[in-house]
Protein backbone atom coordinates (compact mmCIF):
# COMPACT_ATOMS: atom_id res chain seq x y z
CA UNK A 1 0.00 0.00 0.00
CA UNK A 2 2.78 2.37 0.95
CA UNK A 3 4.64 1.45 -2.22
CA UNK A 4 1.62 2.28 -4.40
CA UNK A 5 1.21 5.60 -2.62
CA UNK A 6 4.88 6.50 -3.19
CA UNK A 7 4.59 5.60 -6.91
CA UNK A 8 1.51 7.80 -7.31
CA UNK A 9 3.24 10.67 -5.46
CA UNK A 10 6.35 10.42 -7.66
CA UNK A 11 4.14 10.37 -10.79
CA UNK A 12 2.34 13.55 -9.70
CA UNK A 13 5.67 15.26 -8.93
CA UNK A 14 6.94 14.40 -12.41
CA UNK A 15 3.92 15.68 -14.33
CA UNK A 16 3.33 18.80 -12.18
CA UNK A 17 5.98 20.95 -14.06
CA UNK A 18 4.36 19.93 -17.36
CA UNK A 19 0.94 20.93 -16.09
CA UNK A 20 2.34 24.18 -14.74
CA UNK A 21 4.00 24.88 -18.10
CA UNK A 22 0.75 24.28 -19.91
CA UNK A 23 -1.02 26.64 -17.56
CA UNK A 24 1.62 29.37 -18.22
CA UNK A 25 1.30 28.86 -21.96
CA UNK A 26 -2.44 29.16 -21.71
CA UNK A 27 -2.06 32.35 -19.69
CA UNK A 28 0.35 33.77 -22.30
CA UNK A 29 -2.03 32.87 -25.08
CA UNK A 30 -4.83 34.55 -23.17
CA UNK A 31 -2.68 37.68 -22.76
CA UNK A 32 -1.92 37.77 -26.49
CA UNK A 33 -5.56 37.22 -27.30
CA UNK A 34 -6.54 40.09 -25.02
CA UNK A 35 -4.28 42.59 -26.82
CA UNK A 36 -4.84 40.90 -30.14
CA UNK A 37 -1.16 40.89 -31.17
CA UNK A 38 2.31 40.24 -29.89
CA UNK A 39 4.31 43.33 -28.72
CA UNK A 40 6.57 45.07 -31.26
CA UNK A 41 9.90 46.84 -30.80
CA UNK A 42 10.27 50.33 -32.32
CA UNK A 43 13.34 52.55 -32.07
CA UNK A 44 12.86 56.30 -32.61
CA UNK A 45 15.58 58.65 -33.90
CA UNK A 46 15.06 62.42 -34.13
CA UNK A 47 16.75 64.54 -36.83
CA UNK A 48 16.40 68.28 -36.36
CA UNK A 49 18.49 70.73 -38.39
CA UNK A 50 20.92 70.55 -41.28
CA UNK A 51 22.08 67.14 -42.50
CA UNK A 52 25.80 66.76 -41.86
CA UNK A 53 28.43 64.12 -41.09
CA UNK A 54 27.31 63.73 -37.47
CA UNK A 55 23.69 63.15 -38.57
CA UNK A 56 24.85 60.55 -41.09
CA UNK A 57 26.85 58.74 -38.39
CA UNK A 58 23.80 58.73 -36.08
CA UNK A 59 21.53 57.24 -38.75
CA UNK A 60 24.07 54.57 -39.72
CA UNK A 61 24.56 53.63 -36.04
CA UNK A 62 20.77 53.52 -35.55
CA UNK A 63 20.33 51.16 -38.52
CA UNK A 64 23.05 48.87 -37.14
CA UNK A 65 21.40 48.98 -33.69
CA UNK A 66 17.92 47.97 -34.88
CA UNK A 67 19.40 45.17 -36.98
CA UNK A 68 21.37 43.82 -33.99
CA UNK A 69 18.36 44.10 -31.67
CA UNK A 70 15.96 42.52 -34.16
CA UNK A 71 13.60 45.50 -33.97
CA UNK A 72 10.39 45.72 -35.95
CA UNK A 73 10.86 49.33 -37.11
CA UNK A 74 13.26 52.27 -37.05
CA UNK A 75 11.25 55.50 -36.99
CA UNK A 76 13.10 58.69 -37.99
CA UNK A 77 11.28 61.92 -37.13
CA UNK A 78 12.71 64.70 -39.28
CA UNK A 79 12.65 68.48 -39.63
CA UNK A 80 15.47 69.70 -41.88
CA UNK A 81 16.25 72.54 -44.30
CA UNK A 82 18.57 70.18 -46.18
CA UNK A 83 22.23 69.33 -45.91
CA UNK A 84 25.40 68.23 -47.60
CA UNK A 85 25.36 65.75 -50.46
CA UNK A 86 27.95 63.30 -49.12
CA UNK A 87 26.12 62.92 -45.80
CA UNK A 88 22.75 62.64 -47.56
CA UNK A 89 23.93 59.79 -49.81
CA UNK A 90 25.40 57.95 -46.79
CA UNK A 91 22.02 58.13 -45.05
CA UNK A 92 19.97 57.03 -48.08
CA UNK A 93 22.26 54.03 -48.70
CA UNK A 94 22.04 52.96 -45.04
CA UNK A 95 18.22 53.18 -45.08
CA UNK A 96 17.73 51.40 -48.40
CA UNK A 97 20.02 48.51 -47.42
CA UNK A 98 18.61 48.10 -43.91
CA UNK A 99 17.19 44.67 -43.06
CA UNK A 100 14.72 46.40 -40.69
CA UNK A 101 11.98 48.65 -42.14
CA UNK A 102 12.70 52.36 -41.77
CA UNK A 103 9.94 54.98 -41.56
CA UNK A 104 10.60 58.69 -42.05
CA UNK A 105 8.08 61.01 -40.41
CA UNK A 106 8.27 64.74 -41.26
CA UNK A 107 7.07 66.29 -38.01
CA UNK A 108 5.86 68.16 -36.02
CA UNK A 109 3.34 70.43 -37.76
CA UNK A 110 5.26 73.23 -39.47
CA UNK A 111 8.29 71.00 -40.05
CA UNK A 112 9.83 70.56 -43.49
CA UNK A 113 11.83 68.05 -45.47
CA UNK A 114 13.70 70.28 -47.90
CA UNK A 115 16.59 69.50 -50.23
CA UNK A 116 18.38 66.47 -48.71
CA UNK A 117 15.24 65.76 -46.67
CA UNK A 118 13.36 64.84 -49.87
CA UNK A 119 15.94 62.18 -50.78
CA UNK A 120 15.88 60.71 -47.26
CA UNK A 121 12.06 60.61 -47.29
CA UNK A 122 12.02 58.86 -50.67
CA UNK A 123 14.63 56.34 -49.48
CA UNK A 124 12.47 55.28 -46.51
CA UNK A 125 10.33 52.16 -46.65
CA UNK A 126 7.47 54.16 -45.11
CA UNK A 127 7.08 57.92 -45.71
CA UNK A 128 4.69 59.96 -43.57
CA UNK A 129 4.11 63.61 -42.72
CA UNK A 130 2.39 65.53 -39.95
CA UNK A 131 -0.51 67.85 -40.87
CA UNK A 132 0.79 71.29 -41.82
CA UNK A 133 4.29 70.12 -42.75
CA UNK A 134 5.86 70.47 -46.22
CA UNK A 135 8.33 68.75 -48.51
CA UNK A 136 10.29 69.77 -51.61
CA UNK A 137 12.96 72.11 -53.02
CA UNK A 138 15.34 69.26 -53.79
CA UNK A 139 17.35 71.19 -56.40
CA UNK A 140 20.98 70.12 -56.48
CA UNK A 141 23.35 72.86 -55.27
CA UNK A 142 26.98 73.39 -56.14
CA UNK A 143 29.46 71.43 -54.03
CA UNK A 144 33.18 72.10 -54.18
CA UNK A 145 33.10 75.29 -56.21
CA UNK A 146 31.32 76.64 -59.23
CA UNK A 147 30.24 74.12 -61.89
CA UNK A 148 29.86 74.79 -65.60
CA UNK A 149 26.58 74.05 -67.35
CA UNK A 150 27.67 70.58 -68.52
CA UNK A 151 28.79 69.49 -65.05
CA UNK A 152 25.63 70.94 -63.50
CA UNK A 153 23.50 68.95 -65.93
CA UNK A 154 25.43 65.75 -65.15
CA UNK A 155 24.99 66.18 -61.39
CA UNK A 156 21.31 67.04 -61.84
CA UNK A 157 20.64 63.99 -64.03
CA UNK A 158 22.39 61.74 -61.51
CA UNK A 159 20.32 63.14 -58.63
CA UNK A 160 17.07 62.78 -60.56
CA UNK A 161 17.93 59.20 -61.52
CA UNK A 162 18.56 58.35 -57.87
CA UNK A 163 15.25 59.88 -56.77
CA UNK A 164 13.36 58.04 -59.51
CA UNK A 165 14.99 54.75 -58.54
CA UNK A 166 13.92 55.22 -54.91
CA UNK A 167 10.42 56.26 -55.99
CA UNK A 168 10.01 53.18 -58.21
CA UNK A 169 11.25 50.85 -55.49
CA UNK A 170 8.68 52.11 -52.96
CA UNK A 171 5.89 52.82 -55.46
CA UNK A 172 5.89 56.61 -55.05
CA UNK A 173 5.46 59.52 -57.48
CA UNK A 174 8.61 59.65 -59.63
CA UNK A 175 7.40 62.56 -61.77
CA UNK A 176 6.98 64.88 -58.79
CA UNK A 177 10.41 63.81 -57.50
CA UNK A 178 11.93 65.04 -60.78
CA UNK A 179 10.05 68.34 -60.51
CA UNK A 180 11.31 68.79 -56.93
CA UNK A 181 14.88 68.29 -58.11
CA UNK A 182 14.77 70.26 -61.35
CA UNK A 183 12.33 73.06 -60.47
CA UNK A 184 12.65 73.21 -56.63
CA UNK A 185 8.88 72.81 -56.15
CA UNK A 186 7.46 72.29 -52.64
CA UNK A 187 4.11 70.90 -51.52
CA UNK A 188 2.11 70.52 -48.30
CA UNK A 189 1.48 67.22 -46.55
CA UNK A 190 -2.06 67.05 -48.00
CA UNK A 191 -0.80 67.55 -51.55
CA UNK A 192 1.99 65.05 -50.90
CA UNK A 193 -0.60 62.43 -49.93
CA UNK A 194 -2.81 63.22 -52.94
CA UNK A 195 0.18 62.97 -55.30
CA UNK A 196 1.35 59.77 -53.62
CA UNK A 197 4.65 61.30 -52.59
CA UNK A 198 4.10 59.90 -49.09
CA UNK A 199 2.20 56.88 -47.81
CA UNK A 200 0.00 58.60 -45.24
CA UNK A 201 -0.49 61.59 -42.91
CA UNK A 202 -0.16 60.90 -39.19
CA UNK A 203 -1.17 63.18 -36.31
CA UNK A 204 1.62 61.91 -34.05
CA UNK A 205 3.97 58.97 -33.53
CA UNK A 206 1.26 56.73 -32.04
CA UNK A 207 -1.02 57.45 -35.00
CA UNK A 208 1.83 56.63 -37.39
CA UNK A 209 2.52 53.29 -35.69
CA UNK A 210 -1.17 52.36 -35.87
CA UNK A 211 -1.32 53.15 -39.59
CA UNK A 212 2.02 51.41 -40.30
CA UNK A 213 0.93 48.14 -38.67
CA UNK A 214 0.34 45.60 -41.42
CA UNK A 215 1.84 47.89 -44.09
CA UNK A 216 3.71 45.94 -46.81
CA UNK A 217 7.10 47.38 -47.80
CA UNK A 218 9.80 46.52 -50.34
CA UNK A 219 13.05 45.49 -48.63
CA UNK A 220 16.36 44.49 -50.20
CA UNK A 221 15.46 40.83 -49.78
CA UNK A 222 11.83 41.21 -50.95
CA UNK A 223 8.48 42.22 -49.52
CA UNK A 224 7.85 42.42 -45.78
CA UNK A 225 4.82 43.24 -43.64
CA UNK A 226 5.52 45.80 -40.93
CA UNK A 227 4.49 44.89 -37.39
CA UNK A 228 4.03 47.88 -35.05
CA UNK A 229 1.02 46.94 -32.91
CA UNK A 230 1.37 47.13 -29.11
CA UNK A 231 4.77 48.87 -29.55
CA UNK A 232 7.61 49.25 -27.09
CA UNK A 233 9.08 52.63 -28.11
CA UNK A 234 12.76 53.23 -27.40
CA UNK A 235 14.21 56.68 -28.20
CA UNK A 236 17.77 56.82 -29.56
CA UNK A 237 19.27 59.81 -27.78
CA UNK A 238 22.34 61.79 -28.76
CA UNK A 239 25.44 61.15 -26.71
CA UNK A 240 27.29 64.12 -25.24
CA UNK A 241 30.05 63.71 -27.82
CA UNK A 242 27.54 63.59 -30.69
CA UNK A 243 25.85 66.75 -29.40
CA UNK A 244 29.22 68.50 -29.12
CA UNK A 245 30.35 67.37 -32.58
CA UNK A 246 27.02 68.41 -34.10
CA UNK A 247 27.46 71.90 -32.66
CA UNK A 248 31.05 72.38 -33.83
CA UNK A 249 30.20 71.00 -37.29
CA UNK A 250 28.01 74.04 -37.97
CA UNK A 251 29.61 76.40 -40.55
CA UNK A 252 28.93 79.39 -38.25
CA UNK A 253 30.58 77.71 -35.25
CA UNK A 254 33.57 76.59 -37.35
CA UNK A 255 34.13 80.17 -38.49
CA UNK A 256 33.78 81.57 -34.96
CA UNK A 257 36.11 78.94 -33.46
CA UNK A 258 38.74 79.49 -36.15
CA UNK A 259 38.62 83.26 -35.67
CA UNK A 260 38.74 83.01 -31.86
CA UNK A 261 41.63 80.54 -32.10
CA UNK A 262 43.56 82.99 -34.26
CA UNK A 263 42.90 85.82 -31.80
CA UNK A 264 44.09 83.64 -28.93
CA UNK A 265 47.39 83.06 -30.72
CA UNK A 266 47.68 86.79 -31.45
CA UNK A 267 47.22 87.52 -27.73
CA UNK A 268 49.85 84.95 -26.83
CA UNK A 269 52.33 86.51 -29.27
CA UNK A 270 51.51 89.98 -27.96
CA UNK A 271 52.05 88.88 -24.35
CA UNK A 272 54.32 85.78 -24.34
CA UNK A 273 53.88 83.65 -21.23
CA UNK A 274 50.23 84.53 -20.68
CA UNK A 275 49.51 80.81 -21.43
CA UNK A 276 45.69 80.99 -21.18
CA UNK A 277 45.12 82.75 -24.56
CA UNK A 278 47.45 80.30 -26.27
CA UNK A 279 45.78 77.25 -24.71
CA UNK A 280 42.25 78.47 -25.48
CA UNK A 281 43.30 79.50 -28.99
CA UNK A 282 44.86 76.10 -29.66
CA UNK A 283 41.73 74.25 -28.48
CA UNK A 284 39.49 76.46 -30.65
CA UNK A 285 41.61 75.85 -33.74
CA UNK A 286 41.66 72.07 -33.19
CA UNK A 287 37.86 72.00 -32.80
CA UNK A 288 37.50 74.19 -35.89
CA UNK A 289 39.71 71.80 -37.90
CA UNK A 290 37.49 68.88 -36.87
CA UNK A 291 34.42 70.84 -37.95
CA UNK A 292 36.10 71.56 -41.29
CA UNK A 293 36.60 67.82 -41.77
CA UNK A 294 32.83 67.38 -41.84
CA UNK A 295 32.16 70.31 -44.23
CA UNK A 296 32.93 70.99 -47.90
CA UNK A 297 35.65 73.53 -47.19
CA UNK A 298 37.08 75.98 -49.72
CA UNK A 299 40.73 76.24 -48.70
CA UNK A 300 41.07 79.66 -50.31
CA UNK A 301 38.72 80.85 -47.55
CA UNK A 302 40.90 79.17 -44.91
CA UNK A 303 44.04 80.84 -46.30
CA UNK A 304 42.34 84.25 -46.31
CA UNK A 305 41.41 83.87 -42.63
CA UNK A 306 44.99 82.81 -41.81
CA UNK A 307 46.29 85.79 -43.80
CA UNK A 308 44.03 88.11 -41.78
CA UNK A 309 45.55 86.74 -38.55
CA UNK A 310 49.06 87.42 -39.90
CA UNK A 311 48.05 91.00 -40.74
CA UNK A 312 46.65 91.50 -37.23
CA UNK A 313 49.91 90.26 -35.69
CA UNK A 314 51.93 92.61 -37.90
CA UNK A 315 49.69 95.54 -36.91
CA UNK A 316 50.85 95.13 -33.32
CA UNK A 317 54.52 94.93 -34.35
CA UNK A 318 54.54 97.53 -37.15
CA UNK A 319 53.05 101.03 -37.18
CA UNK A 320 50.87 101.04 -40.29
CA UNK A 321 48.33 103.63 -39.08
CA UNK A 322 45.53 101.04 -39.30
CA UNK A 323 46.13 99.89 -42.89
CA UNK A 324 47.05 96.34 -41.81
CA UNK A 325 43.94 96.14 -39.61
CA UNK A 326 41.71 97.25 -42.47
CA UNK A 327 43.33 94.64 -44.73
CA UNK A 328 42.85 91.98 -42.03
CA UNK A 329 39.15 92.83 -41.59
CA UNK A 330 38.53 92.69 -45.37
CA UNK A 331 40.45 89.40 -45.58
CA UNK A 332 38.45 87.76 -42.76
CA UNK A 333 35.13 88.87 -44.30
CA UNK A 334 35.99 87.48 -47.75
CA UNK A 335 37.43 84.32 -46.17
CA UNK A 336 34.24 83.76 -44.16
CA UNK A 337 32.08 84.11 -47.26
CA UNK A 338 34.25 81.63 -49.18
CA UNK A 339 34.85 79.19 -46.30
CA UNK A 340 32.07 76.68 -47.11
CA UNK A 341 31.63 75.47 -50.71
CA UNK A 342 27.85 75.38 -50.98
CA UNK A 343 25.45 77.59 -52.90
CA UNK A 344 22.66 77.13 -50.34
CA UNK A 345 22.73 80.19 -47.99
CA UNK A 346 21.39 78.09 -45.10
CA UNK A 347 24.45 75.84 -45.28
CA UNK A 348 27.05 78.61 -45.46
CA UNK A 349 28.46 80.95 -42.83
CA UNK A 350 25.87 83.59 -41.95
CA UNK A 351 26.82 87.06 -43.20
CA UNK A 352 25.67 88.62 -39.92
CA UNK A 353 28.09 86.27 -38.09
CA UNK A 354 30.90 87.18 -40.48
CA UNK A 355 30.38 90.94 -40.05
CA UNK A 356 30.04 90.66 -36.26
CA UNK A 357 33.22 88.59 -35.90
CA UNK A 358 35.14 90.89 -38.26
CA UNK A 359 34.11 94.01 -36.29
CA UNK A 360 34.88 92.43 -32.92
CA UNK A 361 38.26 91.16 -34.09
CA UNK A 362 39.08 94.53 -35.69
CA UNK A 363 38.24 96.40 -32.47
CA UNK A 364 40.28 93.91 -30.47
CA UNK A 365 43.34 94.42 -32.69
CA UNK A 366 42.96 98.21 -32.49
CA UNK A 367 42.84 97.97 -28.69
CA UNK A 368 45.90 95.69 -28.61
CA UNK A 369 47.78 98.01 -30.97
CA UNK A 370 46.91 101.04 -28.82
CA UNK A 371 48.19 99.33 -25.67
CA UNK A 372 51.35 98.18 -27.45
CA UNK A 373 52.03 101.67 -28.83
CA UNK A 374 51.53 103.30 -25.44
CA UNK A 375 53.90 100.80 -23.85
CA UNK A 376 56.44 101.52 -26.58
CA UNK A 377 56.47 105.30 -26.17
CA UNK A 378 55.73 105.52 -22.44
CA UNK A 379 58.41 106.79 -20.09
CA UNK A 380 60.01 104.01 -17.98
CA UNK A 381 58.58 103.79 -14.49
CA UNK A 382 60.83 101.08 -13.06
CA UNK A 383 64.62 100.64 -12.76
CA UNK A 384 67.15 103.45 -12.78
CA UNK A 385 65.72 104.80 -16.05
CA UNK A 386 62.54 105.48 -14.17
CA UNK A 387 64.40 108.01 -11.98
CA UNK A 388 64.82 110.48 -14.86
CA UNK A 389 62.71 113.56 -14.10
CA UNK A 390 62.41 112.85 -10.38
CA UNK A 391 63.59 115.31 -7.74
CA UNK A 392 65.98 114.88 -4.81
CA UNK A 393 68.19 116.75 -2.32
CA UNK A 394 71.98 117.36 -2.43
CA UNK A 395 73.71 115.64 0.53
CA UNK A 396 77.28 116.74 -0.26
CA UNK A 397 78.24 119.80 -2.28
CA UNK A 398 78.41 119.03 -5.99
CA UNK A 399 81.40 120.53 -7.75
CA UNK A 400 81.52 118.41 -10.83
CA UNK A 401 80.63 115.40 -8.61
CA UNK A 402 78.93 114.84 -5.27
CA UNK A 403 76.09 112.87 -3.64
CA UNK A 404 72.36 113.34 -3.69
CA UNK A 405 69.51 111.75 -1.73
CA UNK A 406 67.00 110.35 -4.20
CA UNK A 407 64.15 107.84 -3.94
CA UNK A 408 65.18 106.95 -0.40
CA UNK A 409 68.79 106.15 -1.37
CA UNK A 410 72.13 107.92 -1.70
CA UNK A 411 73.41 108.26 -5.26
CA UNK A 412 76.60 109.59 -6.81
CA UNK A 413 75.77 112.55 -9.03
CA UNK A 414 77.44 115.01 -11.42
CA UNK A 415 76.40 118.44 -12.65
CA UNK A 416 77.63 121.10 -15.03
CA UNK A 417 77.22 123.68 -12.25
CA UNK A 418 78.03 123.95 -8.59
CA UNK A 419 75.11 122.93 -6.38
CA UNK A 420 75.27 123.49 -2.64
CA UNK A 421 74.25 120.99 0.06
CA UNK A 422 70.52 120.97 0.82
CA UNK A 423 69.44 122.33 -2.56
CA UNK A 424 66.82 120.46 -4.60
CA UNK A 425 67.85 118.87 -7.87
CA UNK A 426 66.20 117.17 -10.85
CA UNK A 427 67.64 114.03 -12.52
CA UNK A 428 68.21 114.64 -16.22
CA UNK A 429 70.02 111.39 -17.15
CA UNK A 430 71.39 108.13 -15.77
CA UNK A 431 74.79 106.80 -16.82
CA UNK A 432 75.93 103.50 -15.34
CA UNK A 433 74.12 104.14 -12.01
CA UNK A 434 75.55 107.68 -11.85
CA UNK A 435 73.02 110.49 -11.90
CA UNK A 436 73.39 113.59 -14.03
CA UNK A 437 71.46 116.37 -12.29
CA UNK A 438 70.63 120.06 -12.43
CA UNK A 439 69.19 122.59 -9.99
CA UNK A 440 65.44 122.51 -9.62
CA UNK A 441 64.03 125.70 -11.06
Amino acid sequence: MKTKFLIILLFLMCISPILAQEDVSNEDSAAITETGTEPSLVYILNIDGAIGAVTADRVIEAVELVEDEGADLLLITMDTPGGFNESMWSITKAIMNSSVPVAVYVSPSGAKAASAGVYITYAAHIAAMAPGSNIGAAHVVSMGGEMDSIMTEKVMNDAVASLKAMAERHGRNAEWAEEAARQSVSITSKDALDLHVIDFIADDVDDLLKKADGFEVNMVFGKKTVHTANPTKIPIKKTFIQSLLEIISSPNIVFILFSLGGMGLVLELYNPGAILPGVVGGICIILALYGMRTLPINYAGVLLILFSIILFVLEIKIVSHGLLTIGGVISIIIGGMMLVDNADPELRVSRSIIYTVAIVVGLFVILAFTLAYRARVAKPTTGVEGLVGTTGVVKTRIEKTGYVYLAGELWEASAEEIIEEGEEIVVVAVDNLKMKVRKKV
